[in-house]
C-alpha cells in the first residue's frame, strides 16, 4: 500500500481518536445522551471511512497485480469491480 494512503488513514484515525477523547469528556461532564450519541455516530463514520479506504486500496492493488498481464477481458472486469466496490 502506498505511503500516502497509509498517512491519510493514520490522519483520519488520529482525528477520530481526538474526537473520541472529547466524547469521553462529555460523558464525564454528564452531557445529554443525545449529544453524546450524535458525536459517537460521527466517530463511527470516521472509523468506517478509514476501514473502507484501507480495504479498497488493498483490493485494488491486489486485483491490479493479478490482471496487469491479463487480457482485455480481465482489465474490463477490474474496471467493473472498481465501479461496484465504491458501494461497499
Amino acid at each position: 500500500m502506498p505511503d500516502h494512503v497509509h498517512a491519510s488513514i493514520a490522519r483520519r484515525l488520529k482525528r477520530a481518536n481526538g474526537h473520541l477523547e472529547t466524547i469521553i469528556e462529555m460523558i464525564e461532564q454528564e452531557r445529554p445522551c443525545a449529544q453524546i450519541a450524535q458525536q459517537l455516530q460521527a466517530v463511527e463514520g470516521a472509523i468506517e471511512s478509514a476501514k473502507k479506504m484501507l480495504i479498497h486500496d488493498h483490493l485494488s492493488h491486489s486485483f491490479e497485480r493479478s490482471v496487469s498481464t491479463a487480457s482485455a477481458k480481465g482489465k474490463a472486469m477490474l474496471k467493473e469491480f472498481n465501479l461496484i466496490a465504491k458501494y461497499l
